[in-house]
């Protein structure tokens, strides 16, 4: 009988330990989780910001490389004339229309008899939808 007296007493004994072990643990988990996490956070915010900080030095670098074009008179020049068509004085611009490969593969559009030329505006308009709702 006094052997399973101490056979209880140490299993009482151990089951306390290990519920005193198993709540300092779980104290230890709530007491670190939140840090822990907040960590990871912040990791993962630097993260995103050294790549938004790489991708904006790489257009700032390409911002610059334009600029340094701009600063070219041969350049704007081109530039005058390619998007602004603008032609130096003596010469002769010919702008020549429906060349684009594209065209070729497109359907041909249809011009309404209704569309004459001379009508007010409202009506070419209300014909027009029309015309492309029989279609």
């Amino acid at each position: 009988m006094a052997r399973r007296r101490q056979l209880s007493f140490r299993r009482r004994r151990s089951s306390g330990r290990a519920l005193a072990l198993s709540f300092i643990l779980f104290f230890l988990a709530l007491t670190l989780a939140p840090p822990i996490k907040h960590y990871f956070t912040q990791r993962a915010q630097i993260s995103a910001l050294n790549a938004q900080l790489v991708s904006d030095n790489k257009a700032l670098d390409d911002a610059r490389k334009e600029l340094s074009l701009w600063q070219d008179p041969e350049y704007i020049k081109s530039q005058a004339r390619e998007r602004l068509h603008f032609v130096l004085p003596g010469e002769r611009q010919y702008i020549v229309t429906g060349t684009d490969q594209n065209t070729e593969n497109e359907p041909t559009t249809k011009i309404s008899s209704a569309l004459v030329d001379g009508q007010p505006w409202y009506t070419r308009l209300i014909a027009s939808i029309s015309e492309s709702g029989e279609k």
